[in-house]
């Protein structure tokens, strides 16, 4: 390798050097994450299209000839434990979390591929119903399973199931979303209740039992960008709230962009069930994971316009303006609280709920 890796150089070494493993905490979506994103494999890979740090990369083809535009490419893989969860299973969730990537910067998703990593003893019979789910959930979403890989692992090596999904999209010459392009006064909204997803995982794995069924919220939400983009292509920042829930979206957003946020606590959607869960175990469902849910960062005159044609939608009956952003405090969130007071939302630190997605 020309550029060999020099561990005792790296930009900022602390981080991961008091890790000499990898531990859960580094897949959480979180702090942790976040330093070995930027302080590893940021450094090494380093490239524009890479920097970008967007749900996807957007790729720019113009230099390839006429007709030529942007494309987006996203990856990502499926490790959730159980496969099998209220509202979804491993099969519609890999789908949904690739094609929700290319939603966020705006793009048209149109071709997957899928990875699975199999372990010796699954039953035919469970990766049938996976396969079918996800070929289901490519249909609703509009997409095509174009190219796959199998691989199998020994028994014991594996855990039943791993997918690894990745995906294409086109987009609109005058469509511009990133995680930098959040304004001073730009309105934040969401489009439903938060910390659906992650509940109804840990429900079913550690065999709680809840008053009401915890159902994910697990859906591609390409078709509400869609509508919003029917209103308004003047949305800056799209950004699914999945690992480390809506709070580390916003940090990501915050610190992207270089602004404030500022958000009312009374005013985010969360779900009596998921409420009463999260308190009886301790976890803010600010920080809890969603499949199916997103912020919108729009300017706050046209935030109103936004709300109503998402609130047509299916999956955005329930979407508020929660906050807005604001010059002061750069790179930090902080939330209203019921009493009236400010607190700081930092990052997540560790792994709150492993093996979501």
């Amino acid at each position: 390798m020309a550029n060999k890796l020099n561990l005792e150089n790296w930009v900022c070494p602390l981080p991961l050097k008091n890790y000499p493993t990898v531990v859960m905490g580094h897949g959480s979506g979180g702090k942790m994450m976040n330093d070995l994103i930027q302080h590893l494999f940021l450094p090494a890979y380093n490239n524009k299209s890479l920097n970008q740090m967007g749900d996807s990369a957007v790729l720019n083809l113009s230099g390839l000839g006429e007709g030529a535009g942007r494309l987006a490419f996203s990856t990502d893989s499926f490790v959730v434990s159980p496969l099998f969860f209220p509202g979804g299973n491993i099969g519609e969730l890999a789908v949904h979390g690739t094609v929700n990537d290319l939603a966020m910067v705006g793009a048209k998703p149109l071709f997957l591929s899928v990875g699975y990593i199999l372990e010796e003893g699954l039953p035919m019979e469970t990766l049938g119903k996976i396969t079918e789910s996800l070929a289901n959930a490519c249909e609703l979403a509009g997409v095509q399973m174009v190219t796959g890989d199998t691989k199998v692992v020994h028994k014991g090596q594996g855990d039943g199931i791993y997918i690894n999904t990745s995906g294409i999209g086109l987009i609109p010459g005058n469509i511009d979303i990133g995680p930098t392009l959040a304004k001073v006064g730009d309105a934040v909204i969401v489009n439903g209740t938060m910390g659906d997803h992650g509940m109804a995982v840990l429900s079913v794995r550690e065999g709680f039992e809840f008053e009401s069924v915890i159902e994910s919220d697990t859906a591609a939400l390409n078709g509400l960008v869609d509508t919003i983009l029917e209103v308004t292509k003047d949305v800056h920042c799209l950004r699914d709230a999945t690992r480390g829930g809506m709070v580390a979206a916003l940090n990501e957003i915050a610190n992207s962009s270089n602004i404030g946020i500022e958000f009312d606590e009374d005013l985010v959607p969360v779900n009596p069930a998921v409420h009463s869960a999260c308190e009886f175990l301790g976890l803010d469902p600010f920080y809890v994971a969603n499949e199916g849910k997103m912020i919108v960062i729009v300017p706050e005159e046209q935030a109103g316009s936004v709300i109503e044609v998402m609130r047509q939608h299916p999956l955005g009956k329930n979407a508020v303006q929660i906050g807005r952003i604001v010059e002061d405090h750069p790179k930090m969130v902080l939330a209203k609280t019921g009493i009236g007071g400010m607190r700081i939302v930092d990052w997540p630190t560790g792994e709150l709920l492993p093996r979501i997605c």
